[in-house]
């Protein structure tokens, strides 16, 4: 009997000492797979701020090259896609000599015939298609997922903004940019902090606002309604809040200021981002545009407009000598300068 009791605490040691080894080497598993999940997001995080960087000082090459390797450490993440169409998109808006003509206003959006590069537009397309793939794949999986659902609507966002702002295919930058609002609106419902799924809400918003009353009551009739104000707070919050999607809704408050006419404030934005982004030569236009149409309305208040007359001077004649610049940018810098001496005088 003593024997037996023996053999039966020396099994009860052994399946012991055979659970702590098992639960030894799962913690350890999951410590290990844990790790390299932290290491492969905080590598994507670094190469996404680089390309971020690169594609806002306008090198369009090491940003791709950034995004692209995104792709290749993830290939099952939208995030990768998403960037290299966001890339795609803001390349051929920064390239089109509308763009320039007008410096991000309404009317790039809204005139001319578009000049679309059809190899670069099939290029845009294909990572469009594999960003929402890919994050409606994880929404099979988990429709909670918080992640996917902001890369579909981020992706659908992109979208709309080719499909308007290169392709002038305004309703199906429409139908693209209500989807995006939908899914962003979800990610809100999941994560209030979410400060990046306002951008394309609050821009939504702006627009509907902007709208003559008219349209924006037949719009309404479709469940689409918005407001300006609401939609300039949103895009504040996600200025000062957001993390990726910062800079963008920068980008477009200096547009949407100037045409609310507060000129300080999208020369005080744009002045952030040429700071920020020292090649990007778009942005320091965009301070003079602002700082000039700031000077026409201080004239007529009977203000002093010397400091700002200053700037605008000072920013002409570092881009005229700026040895960077190509000689069509320096043929645009000189065009620019030459228009708003005309409005100075």
């Amino acid at each position: 009997m003593t024997g037996a009791k023996t053999s039966a605490y020396s099994d009860r040691i052994s399946e012991l000492i055979c659970m702590r080894t098992i639960a030894s080497v799962l913690i350890t598993l999951l410590w290990t797979i844990t790790s390299l999940a932290q290491d492969q997001q905080a590598r994507l995080d670094a190469l996404r701020a680089e390309g971020y960087e690169a594609l806002y000082n306008l090198d369009y090459e090491t940003a791709r090259n950034r995004f692209q390797k995104m792709v290749d450490l993830a290939p099952d993440n939208p995030v990768g896609p998403q960037c290299m169409a966001s890339s795609l998109w803001l390349q051929q808006l920064n390239q089109s000599w509308e763009l320039k003509s007008t410096l991000y206003s309404s009317s790039a959006y809204t005139e001319g015939k578009a000049q679309v590069d059809r190899k670069q537009a099939d290029e845009f397309r294909k990572w469009i298609r594999r960003a929402k793939q890919l994050a409606q794949a994880r929404l099979r999986k988990d429709p909670h997922d918080v992640e996917a659902l902001y890369f579909l609507g981020a992706s659908e966002g992109v979208e709309a903004s080719y499909a308007a702002g290169v392709e002038r295919k305004f309703m199906a930058a429409f139908r693209a940019g209500s989807d995006s609002v939908d899914h962003h609106r979800e990610v809100l419902k999941l994560a209030p902090n979410f400060h990046d799924a306002e951008l394309t809400i609050g821009l939504m918003n702006y627009v509907v606002g902007s709208l003559p009353l008219p349209t924006k009551m037949l719009v309404a009739t479709m469940g689409v309604r918005g407001s300006k104000k609401r939609g300039l707070e949103m895009l504040e919050r996600v200025a000062t809040e957001g993390k990726w999607a910062r800079d963008v809704a920068r980008v477009l408050l200096v547009d949407l200021y100037k045409r609310e006419k507060r000129w300080q404030d999208a020369a005080n934005m744009a002045r952030e981002l040429a700071a920020k982004y020292p090649r990007n030569y778009l942005f320091k236009l965009q301070v003079a545009d602002a700082l000039t149409s700031q000077i026409v309305l201080l004239r007529k208040e009977k203000k002093p407009v010397s400091v700002q007359e200053k700037e605008v001077q000072d920013i002409f004649a570092g881009l005229s000598h700026d040895k960077s610049l190509d000689a069509s940018t320096r043929e645009l810098v000189n065009a620019r300068w030459n228009i708003a001496r005309k409005e100075l005088q």
